[in-house]
């Protein structure tokens, strides 16, 4: 898990000493003062997609704030999770964009809802795609429940794919337009389970065997498929994601 220990008071200061209030920063950022209010006093930390904006409201880099959240090295290991929507390329094609993104950011909002209800950190949102992640203890389980409640939370046609191993997180991009993005082979395994699930997964949900095995015996799974794909040398081995073993709220797919 990210931590915040530091990070409050240390954006307290920075803000104190460009002679800034907590409304300057909310007003900048579009969000509520009492949002960076709980920052400084270090009981939320700032979403990742307002770690850049802040960094250059305060004068100091993403890296500066980043090395603030304590002992979180900056490549790890995690649960990669890829949320995308069957049929929304089409659906770009039938809607202006103003409704287009509409509909997106309802779609977000749930898929994100969900990621965050399970401890997972949202990273960033590509047309229809939202890509997040999860670290620490229990973060396979935790995956596995915010895939499956997004599913629950919206009406549209989800497909998500998870996947694990080391990624690295850090401020990308030029200097003045950077922010905090993860990397690693896991991101592009995951959005590839992703698109295996969209194409072969009833459920539309897709997890890597190294998932799986961290689950055995918790998880209701397709049978396991040598996945291959032209973007990689090795084949990918994954499974239909179909629900929990002990949850009762299990969803039944035809």
């Amino acid at each position: 898990m990210l931590l915040i220990k530091g990070l409050g008071d240390r954006i307290r200061r920075q803000r104190e000493k460009r002679g800034l209030k907590q409304q300057d920063i909310a007003h900048a950022l579009q969000i509520s003062p009492q949002a960076v209010s709980k920052w400084e006093r270090g009981e939320n930390a700032p979403d990742i997609s307002l770690l850049g904006p802040l960094a250059r409201l305060l004068g100091v880099s993403t890296d500066w704030l980043l090395h603030t959240w304590g002992e979180q090295p900056d490549v790890f290991e995690a649960t990669v999770f890829t949320s995308g929507v069957k049929g929304a390329a089409e659906k770009s094609m039938h809607l202006d964009p103003r409704n287009f993104a509409a509909w997106a950011n309802g779609v977000f909002a749930a898929v994100t809802s969900a990621v965050l209800h399970h401890d997972g950190v949202p990273v960033k949102y590509l047309g229809d795609q939202c890509l997040c992640f999860f670290a620490g203890e229990g973060q396979q389980e935790r995956a596995v429940r915010a895939a499956l409640l997004a599913c629950e939370m919206t009406a549209e046609a989800l497909e998500i794919g998870l996947s694990y191993g080391s990624v690295y997180l850090g401020a990308i991009g030029h200097a003045d337009y950077e922010r905090l993005d993860i990397m690693g082979e896991a991101v592009n395994i995951a959005f590839l389970t992703m698109n295996w699930a969209s194409r072969h997964s009833k459920s539309g949900m897709a997890v890597t065997r190294e998932v799986a095995c961290g689950l055995e015996g918790k998880l209701h799974l397709g049978p396991e498929v040598s996945a291959v794909f032209p973007e990689l040398e090795q084949a990918v081995y994954v499974n239909e994601l179909r629900g929990l073993v002990q949850d009762t709220r299990r969803i039944q797919w035809s």
